[in-house]
């Protein structure tokens, strides 16, 4: 589609999020801030004690008793199926029934008057588990077989004969960490019954839909009998895309069982401890190198931590795999993703599902390979890039744009001035006795759709009232990312009016239905093409009836400036409205899009499962204490591809945020369970998230400019929500950079710690010594 000027308030304008100012003055009301309805009753969950055992049936009677408690459920008590998978196959069950599977599995739900009534409830029940040896590591589950699903292979070309026949072979094996979500609010969910079995829950959540059915299951009823709503999310990343349908669930349970409204709101220690988190990886890799470094042959396993249940650890590894080569070409390859079970919480979506994780890989293979070779590891990124003298398309079967992936990369190394940092890096190294600097890059293309060919839909439904006020809803929900800002730019852009006409109403399944989460960086594009759908088709009947009223052709029409224009003929698009109201022409509809062009074989492993993809480039600086091992991250330049964004003011701030959030999981968020399988980073005092201490100081931030955006995309823009968290990946690479002179690269696994840095140093200095 052409693709008007930026316009001041419609597509390319820089607006602030729309719940700006409410939250900067507290005004803008989450799901906690909400009045209380009369009867309110607050429920508490009863956590396991152990993480793995045989659990017998657990006596309610002592929470029962406790003063203000009005009842307590258990797996007993739930009318319909005990069953909260997302998928509704795999078995994931809302309360432990004959054995428990991780430490703060819930066992039960108490309700009170009071939520101190309901803890002290919670806190007095006494399950009778009998334990067993729980599986805590990705190498013990490896041991044992213990898998979630079949593993998931993408394989090309004779990758064995390519690797014996390779000039050079190397190996290696590195891990990496979960991740908290550490989202601002937490998990939170009210239930009002109505009548005739009706309940509204009010759920803070990514993913509506989902809690409506998870519900309806638990309640064994239809899914027209719950209405989800959610105006705004306290942050989310991931983290309420399937938790938030347990939560909810249960609340609900204790509504419909009580006739009471209930609210579940889960304080950050339950919260940490009941429910899941970034998958941790192990890796494992062998490649063949000629001796220039072009990767000719790899074989990797990625193994994932998926915790006690599938939850949704089977797209992480689908994307894991398609990430695994992120912007390089290696002719022949075979990737193996596995889900290992363990006796921890199921581990869930988190900003990047499994993109971020397989992207790793190439960056320890390409290291591995600097050492064999004994050159820098930058040297070698150009000649394994996809697309120009290597291979554009995956191994899957889709093509990389190597022009764009060569084009952010050196536009980053310019920005960042490489070759004098470097330089003057390499001085400052060989002066200075006890601090060392260190310089890495990172070049990224990720691919943008659900791996679900099914969830790339959308719907949305827009009024026109006969004042010219617009009402609009769509499927996404807003998390603090401004996801309804830009929906309603796009559709103030089709109607040529201020978007401040536009009223945002919360996410409902009783006016949308049947939506896709808010996930995959997909909000923008599918919702924004539902809302462009619904406006065009109001709009196209606005038009037909002012072209009849002028006797002008319909084609010669131009709303803009909040005014319906054609030749000599005006009006305000108000009085256009009433026209339209007057000659009884509807000014409502709803609109619906569904990704164009994209395929998938869960059987074969191939297709083209993206329907774009998002490509960046970063090079960060840092400043590390050989005596201590603690380090700063001095500067950072990146470059990332918006296509031309919605809002620039939004998209900068995606950016920003992402790649903090992205080094936080990468040098200083570390998840650490004891011997027993407890988890004991269950808050700030014990889990580090980063600060603005972390926040490099020298931040340079370009959003790529005249990107073809070739995709069909919601005028021609580019996701940002996932892509930048990956971006951080060159702190990384910085760190191991500053850690060891050339050729000699000690592992690093991550979070890279100051523990671990300081480690890191003590194996290179062995290395070093003659």
């Amino acid at each position: 589609m052409d693709t008007p000027p930026p316009s001041r308030s419609g597509m390319g304008a820089a607006l602030r999020q729309d719940s700006a100012l409410r939250h900067a003055t507290g005004e803008a009301r989450f799901l906690d801030d909400l009045p209380e309805p009369p009867g309110l009753l607050h429920a508490a969950l009863a956590l396991s004690p152990v993480a793995h055992g045989s659990l017998a049936p657990l006596d309610l009677a002592p929470a029962r008793a406790v003063p203000g408690v009005v009842a307590a459920f258990g797996p007993a008590e739930v009318p319909g199926r005990n069953d909260i998978s997302p998928s509704g196959k795999a078995a994931e069950v809302l309360f432990a029934t004959g054995h428990v599977a991780h430490w703060g599995q819930p066992l039960a739900l108490v309700v009170a008057t009071t939520r101190d009534a309901a803890l002290a409830g919670a806190g007095a029940l006494r399950p009778e588990i009998a334990e067993l040896p729980p599986i805590l590591s990705i190498e013990a589950a490896l041991e044992e077989g213990a898998l979630l699903m079949p593993p998931q292979v993408i394989a090309r070309g004779d990758w064995e004969g390519a690797l014996a026949a390779a000039p050079r072979r190397i190996q290696g094996e590195f891990r990496c960490g979960g991740q908290e979500h550490f989202y601002l609010e937490g998990q939170i969910a009210l239930a009002i019954p109505g009548e005739d079995g009706d309940l509204v829950l009010h759920s803070s959540t990514q993913h509506p839909t989902e809690v409506q059915h998870i519900a309806a299951r638990v309640l064994g009823c239809d899914y027209n009998r719950i209405t989800v709503q959610c105006r705004r999310m306290g942050g989310g990343f991931g983290g309420k895309e399937s938790n938030a349908s347990w939560i909810a669930a249960a609340a609900a349970l204790a509504a419909r069982l009580t006739g009471r409204p209930v609210k579940l709101r889960l304080s950050r220690r339950a919260d940490m401890a009941a429910t899941g988190k970034r998958h941790p990886f192990l890796y494992r890799w062998r490649a063949g190198i000629d001796a220039r470094g072009r990767v000719l042959a790899l074989d990797a396993t990625l193994a994932a931590d998926g915790g006690h249940s599938l939850d949704l650890s089977g797209g992480v590894i689908f994307r894991a795999v398609t990430h695994a080569l992120n912007a390089y070409d290696v002719p022949a390859v075979r990737i193996t993703g596995l889900a290992c079970r363990t006796n921890t919480v199921s581990n869930t979506a988190f900003r990047g599902f499994g993109g971020p994780q397989g992207a790793l890989l190439m960056e320890d293979v390409l290291h591995g390979a600097a050492r064999a070779l004994g050159v820098p590891v930058d040297s070698l990124r150009e000649r394994n890039f996809a697309g120009g003298p290597n291979g554009a398309e995956t191994p899957y079967g889709q093509a990389l744009e190597g022009d764009l992936i060569r084009r952010v990369w050196a536009e980053a190394r310019r920005d960042a001035d490489w070759e004098a940092r470097r330089a003057e890096i390499d001085a400052f190294n060989a002066a200075h006795p006890t601090l060392r600097r260190g310089l890495g890059g990172f070049a990224l293309a990720f691919g943008i759709s659900f791996g679900i060919m099914a969830m790339n839909q959308a719907g949305a439904l827009v009024h026109v009232y006969t004042d010219g006020s617009i009402r609009l809803n769509h499927g996404g929900t807003e998390m603090g990312q401004g996801l309804f800002i830009k929906i309603a730019q796009v559709v103030a852009e089709v109607f040529g009016v201020e978007v401040e006409r536009i009223r945002i109403t919360a996410t409902s399944t009783a006016e949308v239905p049947n939506t896709a989460p808010t996930a995959a960086s997909t909000g923008s594009d599918l919702n924004g093409w539902a809302a462009h759908q619904a406006a065009s088709a109001i709009r196209a009947r606005m038009a037909a009836v002012a072209a009849a009223l002028w006797k002008v052709e319909a084609a010669a029409l131009r709303f803009a400036d909040g005014r319906v224009t054609a030749g000599n003929h005006a009006m305000d698009f108000g009085e256009l409205a009433q026209q339209c109201w007057a000659q009884r022409v509807s000014l409502s509809a709803t609109g619906f899009y569904r990704t164009p062009d994209i395929h998938w074989d869960p059987v074969a492993m191939r297709g083209e499962p993206f329907f774009y993809f998002s490509y960046g480039a970063a090079f960060a600086e840092v400043l590390v204490d050989t005596l201590t091992g603690e380090y700063r991250v001095t500067r950072a330049d990146l470059v990332q591809d918006c296509g031309r964004s919605l809002n620039p003011a939004i998209d900068r701030g995606q950016i920003e945020g992402a790649f903090l959030q992205g080094m936080g999981w990468l040098t200083c968020e570390e998840l650490w369970w004891d011997a027993a399988g407890r988890l004991r980073t269950l808050g700030p005092s014990t889990y580090k998230i980063p600060g603005s201490r972390e926040m490099p100081k020298a931040f340079h931030l370009r959003l790529l400019e005249d990107s073809p955006a070739r995709a069909n995309t919601i005028f021609r823009s580019k996701a940002v929500g996932e892509p930048p968290l990956l971006l951080a990946t060159c702190v990384w690479n910085a760190l191991r950079d500053a850690v060891s002179p050339l050729g000699e690269t000690p592992r690093l696994d991550l979070p890279a710690t100051p523990e671990r840095v300081l480690a890191a140093l003590r194996s290179g200095a062995q290395v070093r010594q003659p």
